[in-house]
C-alpha cells in the first residue's frame, strides 16, 4: 500500500493547484461580463432613420444617370470608318476578275488578236479550272470517263512547259502563270469534245478537226507566252511543245 500511494503521488505531480483553478474561473467570468457590456452598448446606439431616395438626389442636378452623351465629331474623325469603303471587292481579293477572264477568253478564241501581256501575266486559275471541268464533263457526256487523265496530263504538261520556258526566257515565269495560260487555251479543245457528243470523230472529218484544234490551241498559247515574257521571234519554238501537249487531249477526245 505504501508503494501504491507513492506511485499515485509521483504520477499526479503537477504545478496546477486549486488556487489556479479559482483564478481561471474568475477570469472567464470577467470576460463574460465584458462581452455582455459591449453587446448592451451596441444595442443602445441609435439606428439611422430611413431616408427617401428623393432626398438623396441633389435638387440642382438636371442630367440623366448612365446616359453619356455621344460625340459625333469622334466618329467623323475616326480613320476606321472610311477603311471599309476603301476595301476592294471580295472577288478581287480572291483573284477573280470577270473582266480579265473575258478578255483572256476572247484572246484565245481569236488567235490573230494581239495579247495584253500585263493581263496574261496574272495567276488566274478560275478560268482554267472551269475549262478543265467542262472538258471532263463533255467527255463524260460522250461516254468517256477521263477526268483523271485530264487532270494528270494538265499537271505534267504545266510542269514541263514551266521548265522549258524558264530555260528559254531570261525573266522567268511562275508555275501559276503557265497553268493559267495553258488552261485558258484549252477552250478550243472543249469545243471539239462538245462536237464528239453529237457525232463520231473517228474519221477524216474528225482527224482534220482535231488537227485544226491542236494548231488553234498551240498558236494561242505561244502568242500569249511571247507577249507576257517578251520572247519575240520564238513563237514556233514555244508552239511545238504546246502542240504536243494539246495533241494528247485531242487523242482523248477523238478516241
Amino acid at each position: 500500500m505504501s508503494n501504491l500511494g507513492q506511485f499515485e503521488s509521483d504520477f499526479y505531480q503537477s504545478n496546477y493547484t486549486i488556487d489556479n483553478q479559482e483564478e481561471s474561473c474568475n477570469d472567464s467570468t470577467a470576460y463574460g461580463n465584458l462581452y455582455g457590456s459591449r453587446q448592451q452598448q451596441a444595442g443602445e446606439q441609435p439606428q439611422p432613420a430611413f431616408v427617401p431616395p428623393e432626398m438623396l438626389m441633389s435638387s440642382g442636378y438636371d442630367g440623366q444617370f448612365f446616359q453619356p452623351g455621344s460625340n459625333p465629331d469622334y466618329y467623323a474623325q475616326s480613320p476606321y470608318i472610311d477603311s471599309f469603303d476603301e476595301e476592294p471587292p471580295l472577288l478581287e481579293e480572291l483573284g477573280i476578275n470577270f473582266d480579265h477572264i473575258w478578255q483572256k477568253t476572247l484572246t484565245v478564241l481569236n488567235p490573230l488578236k494581239p495579247a495584253d501581256g500585263s493581263i496574261m501575266n496574272e495567276t488566274d486559275l478560275a478560268g482554267p479550272i472551269l475549262f478543265c471541268v467542262a472538258l471532263g464533263a463533255t467527255l463524260l457526256l460522250a461516254g468517256k470517263v477521263q477526268f483523271g487523265y485530264v487532270y494528270g496530263m494538265s499537271a505534267i504538261g504545266c510542269l514541263g512547259i514551266h521548265t522549258l520556258l524558264n530555260l528559254m526566257s531570261s525573266s522567268g515565269v511562275s508555275c501559276g502563270c503557265v497553268a493559267s495560260v495553258l488552261g485558258y487555251c484549252l477552250l478550243p479543245m472543249v469545243i471539239l469534245s462538245s462536237g464528239a457528243i453529237f457525232f463520231s470523230l473517228q474519221g477524216i472529218i474528225g482527224t482534220v478537226s482535231a488537227l485544226v484544234i491542236i494548231g488553234w490551241c498551240s498558236l494561242s498559247a505561244s502568242k500569249i507566252f511571247i507577249s507576257a515574257l517578251d520572247m519575240e521571234g520564238q513563237q514556233l519554238l514555244i508552239a511545238y511543245p504546246c502542240a504536243l501537249l494539246y495533241g494528247l487531249f485531242a487523242l482523248l477526245t477523238v478516241f
